[in-house]
């Protein structure tokens, strides 16, 4: 693993939009929202459970975890019944975002642990965009550990049991992301193929880490020890497009990410990624994303 995807990994910081530790009754039915900028997680630490997600169904064994990366709404059930909002049953909240759902036909118990969670980074969410819709993990001996925790707190819920829940939720998080890209040959593609890339990954680990850098293509081919032709086409190769396109992109997303915290003037955010104006610095952002940047913050 190189440093890029790494780095990318170690941003992985989430903040929980909603948390819950569900106990389903055969027949059962649920379904969930869209959740924009968000991403989906459940884990079934014992019962039955399918899910079904843009038309394709999986079925859960017990230790298995399943996401929906692009937070689109998708169903869970286990035998015939209706399938309501699950914003829509009641729930007993632990905290603001914790909560337990009951819910079902008094037959065979499921025990879901479920939850969506957003990503701040830039590295981190461009990290979740290029997932796969579902990304599904079946009893992965790397992370029993985890979900033995996980189920033995959802089995006796104990003083702080939800703070417990909520950050062995965020770990499964990681390490499912972690063995799909250990394991998939898709993950050695597109922005994740290069980010494994030995010369190709450092780049843009330098890009990521110091975005208001006056980068060039002759900096950052001198950083990775190639040739400016050599490195030019390998990076357009690799990422799909040229290195100074991508840097200007790659600050387009940081700046989003500060416009929406509105903890700094669209002049700091320019000066912060290295623009010598907060004009120029416009110009790149309404190219790049398609509005203003006063008109991103308003929306």
């Amino acid at each position: 693993m190189t440093d890029a995807l790494g780095e990318a990994l170690h941003l992985m910081r989430m903040s929980g939009t909603f948390y819950c530790r569900t106990e389903l009754s055969e027949p059962w039915g649920l379904t969930m929202p869209d959740m924009a900028d968000c991403l989906w997680f459940h884990v079934l630490t014992s019962g039955r459970c399918e899910i079904e997600v843009d038309g394709g169904v999986t079925t859960l064994e017990p230790g298995d975890v399943l996401l929906v990366p692009g937070g689109q709404g998708h169903r869970l059930y286990y035998g015939d019944a209706e399938s309501p909002l699950v914003t829509t049953l009641p729930h007993t909240f632990e905290t603001d975002n914790y909560a337990i759902l009951r819910h079902g036909d008094g037959g065979a118990v499921t025990h879901l642990v479920c939850g969506a969670v957003r990503f701040d980074h830039p590295a981190a969410k461009h990290l979740i965009k290029v997932l796969p819709h579902v990304l599904y993990v079946r009893q992965a001996d790397d992370m029993r550990a985890t979900i033995d925790l996980m189920a033995a707190e959802a089995r006796n819920l104990r003083p702080g049991g939800e703070a417990v829940i909520t950050r062995l939720a965020d770990v499964l998080v990681i390490q499912t992301i972690r063995s799909w890209l250990a394991n998939d040959p898709a993950a050695r593609t597109g922005w994740l193929g290069a980010l494994q890339d030995q010369q190709i990954g450092q780049a843009l680990a330098l890009i990521h880490r110091d975005p208001a850098q006056q980068w060039t293509v002759e900096r950052l081919a001198h950083q990775t020890a190639m040739s400016r032709s050599a490195f030019a086409a390998r990076f357009t190769e690799l990422v799909g497009e040229p290195a100074m396109r991508y840097v200007t992109r790659w600050r387009m997303h940081v700046a989003m990410n500060r416009l929406r915290d509105r903890d700094s003037t669209v002049s700091e955010i320019a000066r912060g990624l290295g623009y010598e104006s907060e004009a120029a610095f416009s110009r790149a952002f309404k190219r790049i994303v398609g509005v203003s940047p006063g008109q991103a913050r308003a929306g």
